[in-house]
């Protein structure tokens, strides 16, 4: 059997990266991590789910690009610094936001979408122990 020829298969072979032990002894730390799902790294299904996953980010960039023109580079850069600063706004990590201050920059503050209805925080299945939360939010963990 040649040896180089089995050495350049894999070498080109593509390692899988769900596979791989993600916590410390080997075994991946499910509470802090959550649930492993395949459906996460599969590839689109239909070409127009990409579109709709991306639609906010297109919008934003139009936006961005007609207010560059019709204002100048000073209107995009005030307003993009601004998303910065209320995506920086938090309650602690066991708390849900509502992201009113982006809701307001963005003017989506005023339509209902299957977000506002959909995604009532007592109705989440995520819920951990708020003292663990924050500290590994911090770090301390």
């Amino acid at each position: 059997m040649n040896t180089r020829g089995l050495r350049s298969q894999l070498k080109d072979s593509v390692p899988v990266a769900g596979l791989c032990p993600q916590g410390a002894y080997g075994v991946q730390d499910t509470l802090r991590s959550g649930f492993t799902s395949v459906k996460n790294e599969l590839l689109p299904s239909h070409p127009l789910e990409l579109s709709e996953k991306n639609f906010q980010l297109n919008q934003d960039k139009m936006n961005f690009s007609t207010l560059r023109n019709i204002q100048g580079l000073h209107a995009p850069l005030k307003l993009q610094m601004e998303y910065r600063a209320a995506r920086q706004i938090q309650r602690l990590p066991f708390l849900q936001s509502s992201n009113l201050a982006v809701d307001t920059l963005r003017g989506s503050d005023d339509s209902i979408g299957f977000e506002d209805i959909l995604n009532d925080p007592a109705q989440s299945e995520i819920m951990g122990e708020p003292h663990m939360m924050v500290e590994y939010k911090l770090g301390l963990l």
